[in-house]
């Protein structure tokens, strides 16, 4: 991918469903209910996430696909959404661990969990809605 020249972006959607709290455990019950809320909630709360995953190559002379989608999606099903699907975020997901469960860390983690199982084309986007009027985008570093 030396050139932008004939770059295209493939995104595949995928939905899951998880519980979380937001919850700084260095912090007083009192400090997280200032700063988080509700979603502090101590029995927690849940969403309908839709995740999408955009990734970015050449299309193949031989396919026309940059990435066959069911090939990515079958990657980001076995690597996020079969470990997070109908689990609690703070407590079940191993790449969560030691990290507060907002989406904002949520996007990072799936972002670092994928970039091994992709070969070739490049990771270019985590987006995650939570609700439908909010969503986090991640683009790496």
């Amino acid at each position: 991918m030396e050139s932008e020249k004939g770059l295209v972006y493939v995104t595949r959607k995928l939905h899951f469903n998880a519980a979380h709290k937001l919850y700084n455990p260095s912090w007083s019950d009192e400090k997280n209910f200032e700063v988080f809320g509700k979603c502090s909630n101590p029995n927690w709360h849940g969403h309908n996430f839709d995740l999408y995953v955009t990734v970015k190559g050449i299309p193949s002379p031989e396919t026309g696909f940059v990435i066959n989608l069911k090939v990515l999606k079958d990657i980001v099903n076995s690597v996020i959404v079969d470990k997070i699907d109908h689990r609690n975020i703070n407590l079940d997901v191993d790449f969560m661990k030691g990290k507060i469960a907002t989406i904002e860390n949520l996007a990072i983690a799936m972002w670092y969990e994928l970039l091994p199982h992709l070969h070739g084309v490049k990771l270019h986007c985590i987006k995650i809605y939570e609700t439908e009027r909010q969503f986090v985008e991640y683009f790496g570093e």
